[in-house]
């Protein structure tokens, strides 16, 4: 069996390649949801290929700013960003 190491320089680099593929993906998505200030959940899920409860944890540790309007939530894409953008 082979042992791989990654080391924090492998995650860092892989995190860039990440955002890079979701800021191509946007660009290439283009009109609508690009121009939108604030994405719906729904929105954000696909944008990021995750389950609700994992954007509900998101949430509920504070890690992903939202305004609740009526029962849905709203997200701004900056934010999404920054999060993305965090090291650690």
């Amino acid at each position: 069996m082979e042992i791989v190491v990654i080391t924090l320089k492998d995650l860092l680099q892989f995190k860039s390649e990440i955002l890079e593929e979701l800021k191509a993906l946007m660009h290439k998505e283009g009109g609508q949801k690009e121009s939108r200030e604030w994405l719906k959940s729904s929105d954000v899920r696909e944008l990021l290929k995750i389950s609700p409860g994992t954007l509900q944890n998101l949430r509920m540790k504070g890690t992903l700013p939202y305004r609740k309007v009526g029962g849905s939530f709203y997200y701004r894409q900056e934010d999404i960003f920054k999060m993305l953008n965090k090291d650690g």
